[in-house]
């Protein structure tokens, strides 16, 4: 069955070898799913994450739907675990999904599938950040699938 699906991913600055599980990942979105419900969660929007103000310029899109979105994420839209690179949190797992959604073009009217890249960092008090929420620049490779 699905459950006993079970890879190896390579990501982490040490060269650990992690096993990943579906079932980890069905925890993990639990636990994010149960803090964006809770809205214990922010969405990246500052100088930094530009590519996150520019889904919300290019589309007709608000948190509503943003946090509708999180919420509608499967394991199988699953991607890959970074470690944090940023001075001090290293020590902190960033969790990347894909997802692909239908939006509307701000600037027309077509509808278009718009294949998103997800990124959070659930911290230990159960806050979640997502650092991305924008368009793929690249297309991701998929864990599960």
């Amino acid at each position: 069955m699905i459950e006993k699906i079970k890879k190896t991913i390579m990501r982490s600055v040490e060269d650990k070898v992690l096993n990943i599980e579906i079932k980890d990942i069905e925890q993990y979105l639990f636990e994010v799913k149960e803090a964006v419900e809770n809205d214990r969660y922010r969405l990246a929007q500052n100088a930094k994450r530009q590519d996150n103000i520019n889904l919300f310029l290019d589309y007709v899109i608000d948190e509503a739907k943003a946090k509708d979105i999180i919420l509608s994420l499967t394991a199988m839209d699953f991607s890959e675990i970074l470690q944090n690179e940023h001075k001090g949190y290293e020590h902190e797992r960033l969790y990347v999904f894909g997802k692909d959604v239908e939006l509307l073009e701000r600037n027309g009217t077509e509808q278009k599938i718009v294949s998103l890249y997800i990124k959070f960092n659930k911290l230990e008090n159960c806050f979640v950040i997502v650092i991305s929420f924008h368009e793929q620049k690249y297309p991701l490779t998929y864990y599960f699938k």
